[in-house]
């Protein structure tokens, strides 16, 4: 009998790196990873993220983070797809690391984004899932570079980039919430560049992603 894994290989994957390990999505995760956004991600008056998700109440929150998720899965394909990792440190779930891109088979491109529940941020979780992703993107996804994006009013995000090499990309003007103006500065990171984390990674289901996305055969 098939296992979701086979349907889905990205639910197959798993990333280690010291302390922090990043998994596939499952749904078995998935209730867990809505009651931790719920708790908080950062404070009221601020937003981090491009779309405004996390300005909703509680029950809807839960259930929009939910679909999001559902979305990635059905719309996951060589064309394009959002790789869309559990970030677990220490064995407790933390938040969630992405690597999403389009036309990867032409641009070998893909850009980062997260985020951790507020209790778990300002330890180093932050840098170390990210350099296990862009780590995992260079070495066994074939990456040629990989892109992030973080507005000027959100240093944290900005510090782990510099810490991991990302170099300016220019900044844009964009729409954050209805009527606001935000400044967001793009970054741009190559493996020459690329600082990498203490831990080697160790990685299982890779090569049934690769075929997913087309790299192989």
């Amino acid at each position: 009998m098939s296992t979701a894994a086979d349907l889905f290989p990205p639910l197959g994957l798993t990333i280690e790196a010291g302390p922090v390990v990043l998994r596939g999505l499952s749904d078995e995760i998935l209730p867990e990873l809505c009651e931790l956004a719920v708790r908080g991600i950062h404070e009221a008056d601020a937003m981090p993220f491009y779309f405004p998700w996390t300005d909703a109440p509680p029950e809807q929150l839960a259930r929009n983070t939910a679909a999001y998720h559902w979305r990635a899965r059905a719309d996951f394909g060589p064309a394009a797809w959002g790789l869309h990792l559990a970030v677990f440190h220490e064995g407790r779930l933390v938040g969630t690391q992405g690597f999403e891109t389009s036309d990867y088979l032409v641009t070998r491109t893909g850009e980062t984004g997260s985020w951790l529940g507020r209790e778990f941020q300002g330890r180093g979780i932050g840098t170390a899932m990210r350099q296990a992703i862009c780590a995992f993107a260079f070495d066994h996804l074939d990456a040629a570079a990989v892109t992030s994006g973080a507005f000027l009013d959100n240093p944290a995000s900005l510090a782990v980039s510099r810490k991991l090499g990302y170099q300016p990309n220019g900044v844009r003007r964009l729409k954050r919430r209805e009527g606001e103006l935000a400044l967001n500065q793009g970054l741009l990171l190559t493996p020459d560049d690329f600082v990498r984390g203490p831990h080697p990674l160790r990685v299982s289901g890779v090569p049934e992603l690769r075929a997913c996305i087309g790299l192989d055969g």
